[in-house]
């Protein structure tokens, strides 16, 4: 990934903080089939391991984890907030009109070394997991087990696990750190003006980021 020093964002609670809000992570693999990438909801285990642990499930029936074992690295893609920045916005823009648009966005990029946990116990955790942080967020939070035993069972053998032991995660924050504090303050107001949640995730975290005047290339 493209990482100039001034979007770098190097706090592993911040990459992990994207990753369980974003846990819909792209999941890409070089096999004998050549590249595959799938989109599946991940856990992190931060304490597993060196750097961490990713995991996941899969249908039996998707090919991509029968290529899994013995593959010597594996990609997944966290894409978190992201916007179009309107060039109107910046102060540059009255000052001298040589803006152009561009768009902001946080992501976290993982690599690791793959392989597949076809085991129900294992399954059970997993599925059990990512059900307690997904629906931790509701009035009536849905259980695996408000489901019939012998369903879920079926379920189950209709999955396959992968974990992600961590190599190197990278995470890229562009929200406008190569902008003046003037400009900034334009793209947060830009921002806050439009009527869409994300806009206003946005804000948030280039308002963050004011008070830093360094500029560099976009």
């Amino acid at each position: 990934m493209y990482q100039p020093p001034h979007f770098h964002e190097d706090s592993p609670a911040n990459q992990h903080a994207l990753i369980r809000a974003f846990p819909l992570g792209l999941l890409v693999t070089n096999g004998s089939s050549g590249l595959i990438a799938n989109p599946i909801p991940f856990l992190i285990d931060p304490e597993a391991g060196e750097q961490g642990v990713l995991r996941c499930h899969v249908a039996r029936a998707n090919a991509q984890w029968k290529e899994i074992d013995g593959l010597s690295g594996a990609l997944v893609v966290f894409q978190g907030a992201q916007h179009y920045v309107h060039p109107g916005w910046y102060e540059t823009k009255r000052e001298t009109g040589k803006v152009v648009p561009t768009w902001n966005y946080t992501m976290v990029q993982v690599h690791g070394i793959p392989r597949v946990m076809d085991d129900a116990q294992w399954l059970g955790r997993q599925i059990r997991d990512l059900t307690d942080m997904m629906e931790g967020g509701y009035p009536k939070p849905w259980a695996v087990d408000d489901a019939p035993a012998p369903y879920i069972d079926g379920q189950v053998r209709g999955i396959v696990g992968i974990e992600i032991a961590i190599t190197s995660i990278i995470g890229k924050w562009k929200v406008s750190q190569n902008r003046s504090e003037a400009d900034r303050a334009g793209v947060v107001a830009g921002l806050e003006a439009l009527p869409d949640e994300e806009a206003h995730h946005m804000a948030g975290l280039v308002g963050e980021k004011l008070g830093n005047t360094s500029k560099a290339p976009a």
